[in-house]
């Protein structure tokens, strides 16, 4: 793909982040939500669309030649979003708030201005994701092995 191939496709990737994430202007408020947001209103099938919608981000991205580190923090922008905006009523303000698709065409036009920078960003990103769920691991082990000690002391009491 050329350079004019990628612009074009960098602009009708932020257009569809645009439209999905900052395409209304609430009345009254300096705050804008996206057809995403609204989509997620509907109970059960409303954040399945909206992560297939932010699906189709990530795989033009990959054919954009994004590396895997940073397709793996766009990914997780989408997880976190899919995840934490399924929960009723807060997860729909979350949702409006995060703003995935934005994220993700950010670190894409990051990775087609300087291609290492971004990726050296994102490993170091990652990098600090998979320290935090370790640490995070090892406390709820941690934890777990308390708790079991407690019951088995309380039990043979």
């Amino acid at each position: 793909m050329n350079d004019a191939d990628r612009e074009i496709k960098r602009r009708q990737l932020a257009r569809l982040a645009w439209l999905l994430d900052n395409s209304i202007k609430l009345p009254g408020l300096d705050f804008r939500i996206g057809l995403d947001a609204l989509v997620g209103l509907i109970p059960g099938l409303g954040d399945a669309i909206g992560v297939v919608l932010s699906g189709y981000i990530l795989r033009e991205a990959w054919q954009l030649g994004v590396p895997r580190s940073t397709l793996l923090r766009m990914a997780l922008n989408v997880l976190v979003e899919g995840v934490l905006g399924s929960v009723p009523l807060l997860g729909d303000l979350f949702d409006a708030g995060w703003k995935a698709n934005q994220r993700n065409v950010r670190l894409l036009e990051a990775h087609l201005h300087d291609p290492g920078r971004a990726a050296r960003a994102s490993r170091g990103f990652l990098a600090l994701v998979l320290g935090a769920l370790v640490l995070t691991a090892i406390g709820a082990a941690l934890a777990l092995y308390g708790l079991v000690r407690s019951l088995m002391a309380l039990a043979s009491a």
